[in-house]
């Protein structure tokens, strides 16, 4: 929120707790700016549920803390759902890549757009075909004990479901891709800021398209 919109959240909060307004000119300015500054980040709309949630189980004045806490927790949670997905642009265009996936990370973290959670994968209908990769894949408990681990190797049981759906297997080989270049069985990666990299969610296209081409 802006200054300009701080007035018309404290005359919302007013209809409910009288207390929150000051009446003092002085007061009402420096009440003003002290709210702009914890509540920057803050939109007026979130804000307003916010009071509204406070006010529905609290007789206690709110304090712009009480909403700058509970926006924390509401990013903490979009950020930890989401798997920040490799933006829809060549990797090997870094300016590119970066800008995508910043303006990516603030449209969830704002709420302009949910987080990209994990989607269940479901078995296809090759099931043969299926079954001897995954004999290929290699499997040396039984399913019954791999599928109750697959929560504690979500990259394990995702290459396995991959498999099951008659899907390529794209960590079978090389990543292609220059910036990448993950070796077989190894996540594909991101370059990050200095020497470090960042693990992707999933391989890149080009990786699961030259599995397929392999694989065909």
């Amino acid at each position: 929120m802006n200054p300009d919109q701080i007035p018309q959240l404290i005359a919302q909060i007013a209809l409910a707790d009288a207390r929150v307004r000051r009446e003092d000119p002085t007061e009402q300015r420096a009440q003003v700016l002290m709210w702009a500054g914890i509540l920057a980040d803050v939109p007026l709309d979130y804000a307003v549920r916010a009071v509204q949630k406070h006010y529905a189980k609290s007789t206690w004045p709110i304090l712009p803390a009480d909403i700058a806490t509970q926006w924390a927790a509401t990013v903490r949670d979009r950020m930890q759902r989401d798997v920040d997905p490799a933006p829809p642009v060549d990797p090997d265009n870094e300016a590119a890549y970066r800008q995508q996936l910043a303006a990516h990370r603030r449209a969830v973290a704002t709420g302009q757009q949910p987080p990209v959670e994990h989607k269940a994968l479901t078995a296809g209908p090759a099931a043969a075909e299926a079954e001897q990769r995954l004999k290929a894949f290699g499997r040396y408990i039984p399913q019954s004990v791999d599928d109750v681990l697959a929560a504690y190797r979500p990259r394990r049981a995702a290459r396995i479901a991959t498999i099951r759906a008659g899907q390529p297997d794209a960590l079978a080989i090389q990543c292609p891709v220059e910036t990448c270049r993950a070796a077989v069985g190894a996540a594909c990666t991101r370059p990050g800021k200095g020497q470090t990299r960042h693990r992707l969610a999933g391989p890149h296209p080009s990786r699961v398209d030259a599995a397929a081409a392999s694989a065909a």
